[in-house]
């Protein structure tokens, strides 16, 4: 059965769908010896994908590996950066980073820290992408000022945003900075709009100072004192991770590859 060509290559591991995107636009990809275009479809029973010119398929694909990263401030969470700037995958060693079809799964902004996993699982990248999965993201936020009750309620419920409310969210005070007039929120989202913390902390008056995810659904950043990533610091899913996660997006579990050992960055 045919597939769109992107859809294809982030299904083998080979890249993420926006990263498979730009490789077909950069005319890195051939079906059957003729240069893809996007829209491309082939089957992969009887067509010949190549990367490169290397051959692709489901036999010769890396074997699966799922990290969870620290990510620094000024890091940014794509595999390429046209600005030259430092990228997710600059933070591993080559024999990680390079020819494994690994990709960051969904985004933090440059100026914002934490948890980042990086895979090169097609299913589970788009499923945790995708809005239908609503898989929860803790950070702690610190804003400027000292937000009242009703502006947390606020946030609670829905702020519009785009014209339409965000999901009901999980908003707490952790802590206030007298000395600095700020404070540090825990803030759990089910959604992932661009920038969105940021913006409702905007609009309701209080604007972001800093931003740290600490959890990815199940996947905690700093599980115990004992396990805790130095920023640029990453670390392989172990399987109980891996399969709680997997279990909340409706995935059959596959073995966590674990012959990766923590990096401290």
């Amino acid at each position: 059965m045919e597939e769109r060509l992107q859809k294809l290559l982030s299904r083998w591991g080979i890249a993420s769908r926006r990263r498979a995107e730009t490789l077909i636009r950069d005319g890195r990809v051939c079906v059957n010896g003729q240069t893809a275009e996007l829209g491309t479809k082939a089957d992969p029973e009887r067509d010949r994908v190549q990367l490169d010119g290397r051959l692709v398929s489901p036999q010769n694909r890396p074997a699966p590996l799922y990290l969870l990263l620290n990510k620094p401030i000024g890091v940014v969470s794509t595999c390429d950066d046209p600005q030259g700037r430092t990228i997710v995958l600059d933070l591993l060693p080559d024999a990680i980073a390079q020819g494994q079809g690994l990709h960051p799964v969904g985004r933090l902004d440059a100026d914002s820290t934490g948890a980042l996993l990086l895979t090169n699982d097609g299913d589970l990248t788009f499923r945790l992408t995708h809005p239908r999965y609503h898989i929860a993201k803790t950070y702690r936020v610190w804003v400027r000022g000292y937000p009242p009750e009703s502006a947390l309620k606020a946030w609670r419920r829905g702020v519009l945003l785009d014209g339409r409310p965000t999901l009901p969210a999980r908003v707490r005070v952790l802590k206030r900075d007298h000395a600095n007039g700020r404070t540090q929120l825990e803030t759990v989202l089910t959604e992932g709009r661009n920038r969105q913390i940021r913006r409702v902390a905007e609009q309701l008056g209080y604007p972001v100072e800093g931003l740290h995810r600490t959890a990815i659904g199940p996947v905690q950043l700093n599980a115990s004192a004992e396990e805790v990533l130095p920023p640029g610091g990453y670390r392989a899913l172990q399987p109980s991770e891996l399969k709680a996660l997997r279990t909340q997006l409706d995935l059959k579990s596959v073995l966590v590859r674990s012959n990766l050992k923590e990096h401290s960055g």
